[in-house]
């Protein structure tokens, strides 16, 4: 396993896993009165960079591809199926559904293979999105690498200044709520919180109380404040209890 310096992907013996595109954001912030150029193109391309850099022939998309909630927008309509296609031509693609993924399975090429909320086992590591429970078949797996949470941490000076920076979660299970939830322990070595990969996206601070999502961390299988922290350039902090905002 390798984190790409100061990107938010990793590669794991030849597969490239990145997370939380939300590809059509754009037109959420013109229905709110700002215009942005799509993101699409510049993504796309620079996922076929990393990919090519690192030699790898798989690409593993963690859910939430497209950005809305409740359907298909225009954007989404025509510039999904170009950019799963393109991406597709260059690279075998899996993606795990997330909860802004209505529609995206009657829409993506056939040659992406999409897998439901579950989440999906392959070579010896988990992919889900992490907005709803895992597949029990997550526990054969070392590593569980999950989106949704948009991990970040939250920076405040003597003024208060804010700033935020995003991040890589990596926890351990609980292993007595793991047994009451599936009834036995597993062999995960470790759950990977996977940062944004559209930059245009907020993260959400795991330094702050509220920052808790999806049922591994709400329902205390996974406990955030005992995540170790590490920022994009390989920066340890700590664990998560032990970083103040």
């Amino acid at each position: 396993m390798r984190f790409i310096t100061n990107e938010p992907a990793v590669v794991l013996d030849g597969t490239l896993v990145i997370g939380d595109l939300h590809i059509g954001i754009e037109t959420d912030f013109y229905r709110n009165g700002f215009s942005f150029e799509s993101s699409g193109d510049s993504l796309r391309q620079k996922i076929l960079k990393i990919a090519r850099e690192n030699n790898c022939k798989k690409l593993v998309l963690l859910g939430d591809v497209k950005n809305d909630y409740h359907g298909l927008s225009w954007q989404e309509e025509r510039e999904l199926p170009v950019f799963l296609g393109d991406l597709s031509r260059a690279l075998e693609v899996h993606v795990a559904i997330g909860n802004h993924d209505g529609n995206l399975k009657d829409i993506a090429p056939k040659e992406v293979a999409v897998h439901g909320s579950s989440g999906f086992i392959m070579g010896g590591n988990f992919f889900a999105h992490g907005h709803s429970w895992p597949d029990e078949s997550f526990l054969d797996a070392e590593r569980v690498f999950l989106g949704h949470n948009h991990p970040a941490i939250e920076f405040r000076d003597k003024l208060g200044y804010r700033h935020v920076e995003p991040c890589w979660l990596r926890c351990g299970l609980v292993r007595k709520k793991v047994v009451e939830k599936y009834g036995k322990k597993g062999k995960v070595k470790e759950v990977i919180y996977v940062p944004v990969f559209n930059p245009l996206l907020g993260g959400l601070p795991v330094n702050r109380s509220e920052s808790e999502l999806g049922p591994l961390m709400k329902n205390g299988l996974v406990e955030r404040k005992k995540c170790d922290v590490y920022l994009l350039d390989g920066t340890l902090l700590g664990k998560v209890k032990d970083i103040k905002s």
